[in-house]
């Protein structure tokens, strides 16, 4: 039993570490793969180990244990290829791959002009009415104010493509993150409204400044979120069917647009659905709202197709999905620093699909 236990303790213990991408005990590709091999038999098997501590959490039993570091249904990066499970579907993908997205975004001034940050220099990067920005060493984008007296303040929008992301303070302070194909509209200055407006296409995650006297107001084509200082992720893309607001700090006021009448002030950990149903609040976990901020992908019981959704923007890949897969869900987690195969490769070990990559365009096959 001793002997067990302490596999239990050191396979559980590498998969933590890996997924927290830190302090990573070294172990030989064997020791790994015996370890791996321990808990696939153990969860198939549905052994029972006694309870085991780790440095971050009790787990209960090996299953469990599986179950927190894989999420399971997903076995996501835990299969090796060896693995009967896995080998049939190691082929299915293409040689080809495709890389992850990259921190980079486009600037539009209020003027037209367009200026590609992959390729503008640290340092100032432009000038407008009353404001300087800036590139940043750690390659994002910030609005101070000039010594220019300000005049009528004008629009500049952050627009990222498919398989970019970026981060940018705005001239309050207010800090904004972009997830892939998405955009956020701002005024270059604050100061002469009453209300911090901008506008939001696709997903970010918001870290309002503090401004009793200046409410922060995001708009969406479907509804406005008024704040006055706090942080919380809007996901509001238009080929989803639910615009998500998840609020982690502070509170938010969430007012549906035409056709609904309702609206609903959230609390920390609580999450806002819209949809042609209607408004629901729901309590949610929090990771899973913000991993792609955080370098994740984390799905909990997430449909099929809206993870398909995600893999395309993020990868910027065309994904074809032939199938009648209405109704499946999956849960797991994947590093969004991995390339495209190794996400298809681990959803083919759960699901009974296969994927074909031929360069840019993703085919599902049943």
């Amino acid at each position: 039993m001793e002997n067990k236990d302490f596999k239990d303790e050191q396979a559980i213990k590498y998969w933590l570490h890996y997924f927290r991408r830190n302090d990573i005990p070294e172990l030989t590709a064997s020791e790994l793969d015996e370890q791996s091999e321990y808990i696939y038999h153990a969860l198939m098997q549905g052994h029972e180990t006694p309870a085991i501590k780790t440095k971050k959490l009790w787990l209960p039993s090996i299953a469990a244990a599986a179950a927190v570091i894989l999420i399971v249904g997903a076995s996501l990066f835990y299969f090796k290829s060896s693995n009967p499970i896995a080998h049939t579907s190691t082929e299915r993908v293409a040689t080809l791959d495709v890389a992850p997205g990259t921190n980079t975004a486009t600037l539009i001034l209020s003027d037209g002009h367009e200026i590609a940050l992959s390729n503008a220099k640290e340092g100032k990067i432009a000038a407008q009415s009353g404001v300087d920005i800036f590139k940043t060493a750690d390659n994002k984008l910030v609005y101070q104010a000039s010594r220019v007296k300000a005049d009528r303040p004008q629009l500049n929008t952050i627009l990222t493509a498919k398989g970019e992301q970026y981060q940018v303070d705005l001239p309050d302070g207010t800090k904004v993150w972009l997830n892939a194909a998405s955009s956020v509209k701002f005024p270059t200055n604050f100061s002469s409204s009453t209300n911090r407006v901008v506008t939001l296409t696709g997903e970010a995650y918001f870290e309002v400044a503090k401004d009793k006297l200046h409410p922060f107001i995001v708009q969406t084509n479907k509804q406005d979120i008024k704040v006055l200082g706090t942080h919380f992720n809007i996901n509001s893309y238009a080929d989803e069917q639910v615009i998500k607001t998840t609020l982690l700090e502070g509170s938010v006021k969430v007012c549906p647009k035409v056709g609904h009448t309702a609206v609903a002030t959230l609390k920390p950990g609580e999450q806002a659905q819209l949809s042609s149903a209607g408004l629901k609040v729901k309590v949610v976990d929090l990771s899973e709202s913000i991993a792609w901020k955080n370098g994740d992908f984390i799905f909990d019981n997430e449909e099929f197709s809206s993870i398909l959704n995600q893999i395309s923007r993020w990868y910027n890949v065309e994904v074809i999905d032939h199938g009648n897969h209405k109704g499946l869900q999956l849960t797991g987690m994947v590093s969004r620093s991995k390339n495209l195969s190794t996400v298809l490769k681990s959803i083919e070990r759960i699901v009974d699909v296969k994927f074909k990559v031929e360069g840019k365009k993703v085919t599902v096959i049943d």
